[in-house]
């Protein structure tokens, strides 16, 4: 297997096509090895990235900064629907807290709570993440909401979520979030905790996994975004609608590290 690996991972010459040794585990993958990509499957395709979105949400949040705030829930963000921590509207909770609960529980009432209280509308913050995500270069994403609900017009790619990925990583406070299991956080007066587990499966069971992102509608399918590292490698896996993406997630992570050790992959630029 890691032969025909090897002899796939060779580096793609400008305008060819990179490879694709796992046909069928995604409508879009890409996978990258110390920053370089070596695998993918329609990288470039624009398909729903449900809360694989919240990437960007908490890339904005932490470049305001301001984390100590209190934020105070409206009735629009308490009456978010899908995943979420059951906030009320007029609780308080710092954004700190709100960060958290948005990338680890993927919490849609948390993440309209944070684009509200940054730019005062939910509409305002995404005018905000469609800048970001120009300046980033992400030309085929389109954001319509800050928490990843399915809409006609949000789109992105395997391409530009891995550059999202990689931004918001080189921001610390967003590396140690998403490598949490668990956590537990408490509104502002105290009287009120919120327990929070990593949806991201990967983390705590996947040796070398620290992070990033799932995504589920039922539009969209199951998506991920995994980041592992084992000694000097690091590898990057983004897959959109993909039916097992724990199992092929594995596999596919498993490959990347033989096909790192054995020096197929190319060397970061």
């Amino acid at each position: 297997m890691i032969a025909c690996l090897l002899a796939a991972a060779s580096p793609a010459r400008a305008g060819e096509r990179r490879p694709d040794p796992f046909p069928g585990v995604a409508a879009s993958y890409l996978l990258k090895v110390d920053g370089t990509a070596v695998w993918e499957h329609s990288p470039d395709r624009r398909l729903p990235p449900a809360s694989l979105t919240k990437m960007m949400t908490a890339l904005l949040v932490l470049e305001r900064g301001r984390l100590g705030e209190v934020a105070t829930v409206s009735r629009a963000a308490a009456a978010e629907t899908g995943a979420r921590i059951g906030l009320k509207p007029g609780d308080r909770l710092r954004v700190a807290e709100l960060l958290a609960a948005t990338l680890l529980r993927s919490a849609n009432d948390a993440a309209h709570a944070l684009a509200e209280h940054v730019d005062g509308t939910e509409g305002r913050f995404v005018k905000r993440m469609n800048a970001r995500a120009a300046a980033l270069g992400m030309r085929n994403t389109r954001f319509a909401n800050a928490s990843g609900r399915h809409h006609p017009g949000h789109y992105s790619t395997a391409n530009d979520l891995a550059l999202l990925a990689e931004a918001a990583l080189a921001d610390d406070r967003f590396a140690r979030l998403v490598a949490q299991v668990r956590l537990d956080i408490e509104n502002a007066d105290g009287s009120r905790t919120f327990p929070l587990e990593n949806g991201n499966e990967m983390v705590g069971r996947y040796r070398g996994a620290v992070g990033v992102k799932t995504g589920y509608t039922r539009e969209a399918g199951p998506c991920l975004v995994v980041l592992a590292e084992r000694g000097p490698n690091r590898v990057l896996l983004v897959l959109l609608n993909a039916p097992n993406r724990w199992w092929d997630a594995v596999g596919m992570l498993d490959n990347a590290f033989s096909l790192a050790a054995a020096g197929g992959a190319t060397p970061r630029p």
